[in-house]
C-alpha cells in the first residue's frame, strides 16, 4: 500500500486541550494504547504519543502484514486481528494488532498491545521443559533365574547393569544389591509372585542403579520350590527424569511467581524491587540487589569496564559492596559468579537484552547454592533483563515527555504542571521563600533573519549554558518556548540578594552580543522576577502573575535589564 505521506501526524496533546482538533485527531487522542488511524485513499496517518514505537511502519509504504489486514478489514467491513513480530524503533517485538474498519468513514483504525514480555516468558518455560525431556530414553530390562543354591543360573546375554551375564552366573544377588542385608524382602528370593519392587544395586562403574524387580517362584510338581524367575527393569534413568522434572516444574512454579510479581507492578520503576523480594523469597536467600548498568554511549565496551549501581535490594545482611571483578562479565555469556564475600556465598548472574548486559542480579546466604538454584537464577536474570529495558525506554519516554528536546532543559509541561507547583506548595512545609525568573531573549528575532536559525540555535544554547553557570544546585531551569526561559530558586532568597545574582546575570550574558544580528541592537537578556513569601499568603497565580509584569516591564522600557517586582501584598484572612 503506497502512500503519498512522508511520515504520520502525531497528536500528543491532552485530551483536556482537544479544541481545534479534527474527529479522526480528537478519536487517537483518547486511546490510551498505541493507535495508528489510516486512512487508504489519501494516505493520511495519525498517530497518539503511545503509538511512537510502530508509527515508522506506516512511512511511505505501510508495512506488508498491516496492510494485509488492513485491506482484509476493509474488505469485509470486519475486525481483524492477530499476533504478529514487527520491527520497532525498540527492536522486534511482538504485539497484538487489531485492525477496526469503517472509522469515521474509509479509515483504518490499527490498535497495538504489546505481548512481548508474555511471548519472552513462555519460550524461556517452553525452552525449560524441553531441557528435561531429553532426559526421557527407553528403560533397559533384563531377564535372569536363581537356583535353588540361591546362585544366578541365567541373566540375558545382553547383560546389565554394565556387566556381561557370565559375570553374574554363579554369585548370589546379594553381591550386588545395595544394603543387602538389611533387605526384608529379598525379591531374587521370593516365595511368592512379586510385582515392580525397588531396589538399589551396584552397577560395574562403581555407581548405583535403581531396578523394578517382578519375579516368581518355580517349583516341582509337588510343590518343592526350585527357584526364582524373574525380569529387572533399569529405571535409574527414569528416576533422575523424575527428579529433574519435578525440579523444573518447581524451577518454573517459582520463575512464574516472579514474573507475575513483577508484571503486576502498574509502575515501571517497582518493578525491580517487587522482583527482589519475591526471587528472596522464592530462593530461600537472605537478601537480593538488582544492580543496573549506569548509561554508556559505548554499548559494545566489555562489561569489565561498566559500573552498576544498586537499583533495589530487599533481604537482610549481605556484602556491604560487590567487587567489580565479581560484576565483570562478557556480553553475550550467561555464566554466573560465585563467590565467598564477607561470610556470605554471593551468587550473580548477567541480565541482558539483546546480547547486552544491562544489569546484575546477586544474591546471599550461609550455606551453598544448588545446581537447581543457578538454572533458577540464570532464568531470573533473563526475564530481568527484559524488565531493566522496559524501565530503560520507560525513563527514556519520561525524559523526553519533561525535557525540551534542544536544550535538554526542563519544558513548558513540566514546569508549570510538575516542578514549579511541587516547590511552591513545599516552601510552606519548610518555612522558606523563593524566587520566579522570567527571562527573555532580545532582538532574538533579528539574529534568526540575518544569521539563519542554526546562529539562533546557538545563542538559545549559550543562554542555556550561562543559566547552568548561574543557578545553584537545586534549582530549576526551563524552556518555556522560543527564546523565553524560566528560573526558580528557593532557600534564603531575599530582595537584595536577587539583585546581586541578577547583576551577574546580566554581566554573564554580554557573551550573547557576538551572536547579534546588529551591533546597535545586540541581542541581550530581561528578566522579570517575584519574590515569594508564604506568609502573605498568594497563590501561585499571583506571583506568575507579578513576575510576568516584571518581565514586561523591562521589555516596554530600555530591555537588556531587570526588574524586581513589588511585593505581594498580605492577603486578608
Amino acid at each position: 500500500m503506497k502512500l503519498p505521506v512522508a511520515e504520520p501526524k502525531r497528536c500528543v496533546l491532552p485530551k483536556s486541550e482537544s479544541e481545534g482538533f479534527s474527529a479522526e485527531e480528537i478519536l487517537v487522542m483518547g486511546i490510551d494504547e498505541p493507535a495508528v488511524l489510516l486512512n487508504p485513499n489519501n494516505g493520511l496517518v495519525i498517530s497518539n504519543q503511545n503509538a511512537k514505537r510502530v508509527e515508522h511502519l506506516f512511512y511511505d509504504e505501510v508495512d506488508g502484514e498491516l496492510s494485509r489486514f488492513g485491506s482484509s478489514a476493509n474488505d469485509t467491513g470486519q475486525i481483524v486481528s492477530a499476533s504478529i513480530t514487527l520491527s520497532t524503533i525498540a527492536g522486534q517485538v511482538v504485539y497484538h494488532v487489531s485492525v477496526i474498519p469503517l472509522i469515521l468513514g474509509r479509515n483504518v483504525l490499527y490498535l497495538f498491545q504489546d505481548l512481548t514480555l508474555d511471548h519472552n516468558l513462555r519460550d524461556a518455560l517452553i525452552e525449560s521443559r524441553q531441557r528435561f525431556k531429553d532426559l526421557v530414553e527407553v528403560s533397559s530390562d533384563f531377564s535372569w533365574e536363581v537356583g535353588a543354591d540361591g546362585c544366578f543360573h541365567f541373566v540375558s546375554r545382553t547383560g546389565a547393569l554394565g556387566y556381561v551375564s557370565d559375570d553374574f552366573i554363579g554369585h548370589s544377588p546379594e553381591e550386588f544389591i545395595v544394603g543387602a542385608e538389611d533387605f526384608d524382602a529379598n525379591p531374587f528370593h521370593t516365595q511368592d509372585v512379586v510385582d515392580n519392587v525397588e531396589l538399589w544395586m551396584h552397577a560395574r562403574d562403581g555407581s548405583m542403579a535403581c531396578v523394578m524387580v517382578s519375579a516368581m517362584p518355580f517349583k516341582e510338581e509337588d510343590g518343592t520350590i526350585l527357584g526364582v524367575r524373574g525380569v529387572c527393569r533399569d529405571v535409574t534413568r527414569e528416576r533422575e527424569r523424575e527428579t529433574a522434572l519435578a525440579q523444573a516444574y518447581q524451577r518454573e512454579q517459582v520463575l512464574g511467581y516472579i514474573v507475575n510479581s513483577i508484571r503486576e507492578e502498574i509502575n515501571p520503576i517497582d518493578m525491580l524491587g517487587a522482583a527482589t523480594a519475591a526471587t528472596a523469597r522464592a530462593m530461600g536467600a537472605k537478601g537480593c540487589a538488582v544492580l543496573r548498568k549506569q548509561s554508556s554511549k559505548d554499548e559494545t565496551n566489555s562489561s569489565a569496564s561498566n559500573h552498576f549501581i544498586r537499583a533495589a535490594e530487599f533481604g537482610t545482611g549481605g556484602p556491604a559492596e560487590f567487587d567489580n571483578r565479581f560484576l565483570a562479565f562478557e556480553p553475550g555469556d550467561r555464566m554466573l559468579h560465585e563467590n565467598t564475600i564477607d561470610g556470605w556465598n554471593v551468587i550473580a548472574g548477567p541480565c541482558q537484552h539483546a546480547g547486552i548486559i544491562n544489569g546484575v542480579i546477586c544474591l546471599w546466604r550461609k550455606d551453598g547454592w544448588s545446581d537447581d538454584a543457578r538454572i533458577l537464577v540464570s532464568d531470573i536474570a533473563g526475564q530481568l533483563g527484559i524488565a531493566i529495558e522496559q524501565i530503560s525506554n520507560h525513563e527514556s519516554i519520561v525524559r523526553l515527555s519533561r525535557t525540551d528536546a534542544m536544550t535538554g532543559l526542563l519544558n513548558r509541561r513540566a514546569f508549570y504542571e510538575d516542578e514549579l507547583p511541587r516547590r511552591f506548595n513545599r516552601l510552606a512545609l519548610d518555612d522558606a521563600s523563593g524566587a520566579l525568573f522570567f527571562i527573555d531573549m532580545d532582538n532574538f528575532k533579528m539574529v534568526n533573519d540575518i544569521h539563519g536559525h542554526q546562529v539562533g540555535d546557538d545563542a538559545i544554547n549559550a543562554l542555556r549554558d550561562i543559566l547552568h553557570d548561574f543557578v545553584r544546585p537545586g534549582d530549576l531551569i526551563a524552556r518555556l518556548g522560543g527564546d523565553e526561559f524560566a528560573l526558580w530558586m528557593d532557600g534564603n532568597v531575599n530582595d537584595k540578594l536577587i539583585q546581586t545574582r541578577c547583576q551577574e546575570l546580566l554581566k554573564a550574558s554580554k557573551i550573547l552580543h557576538k551572536f547579534s544580528g546588529n551591533d546597535e541592537k545586540p541581542l541581550d537578556i530581561s528578566v522579570g522576577i517575584a519574590v515569594y513569601n508564604h506568609s502573605t499568603g498568594e497563590t501561585l497565580e499571583g506571583l506568575l502573575a507579578r513576575a510576568d509584569e516584571a518581565m514586561y516591564e523591562v521589555k516596554n522600557n530600555k530591555k537588556g535589564g531587570y526588574h524586581l517586582a513589588p511585593a505581594a501584598i498580605q492577603a486578608i484572612q
